[in-house]
């Protein structure tokens, strides 16, 4: 994973991120050396959101099969979740 200054990206732009791109699949955005952003192609990005989801309902099966649920009524929820509030 390639490192880019944002100093970099302001005065080259988006040639600087397209350039290490070709050798790296993200590339981190440094801003006063601290490693801020991630940058990386569209299509990798849209698989990572993919495995998110894929991941969430797996863990809501999970909680469905172990009983980690609570069915109750709008009213009943809507009281549960002020109090938490």
């Amino acid at each position: 994973m390639g490192t880019l200054a944002a100093n970099d990206l302001k005065t080259k732009g988006i040639s600087a991120v397209e350039a290490r791109l070709k050798t790296d699949e993200e590339v981190i955005i440094s801003v006063r050396g601290r490693d801020r952003y991630v940058i990386m192609d569209l299509e990798k990005y849209n698989k990572l959101r993919e495995y998110e989801l894929a991941m969430a309902l797996q863990e809501a099966k999970d909680d469905v099969a172990t009983g980690r649920f609570v069915t109750e009524s709008v009213a009943d929820h809507m009281r549960r979740i002020s109090d938490d509030v």
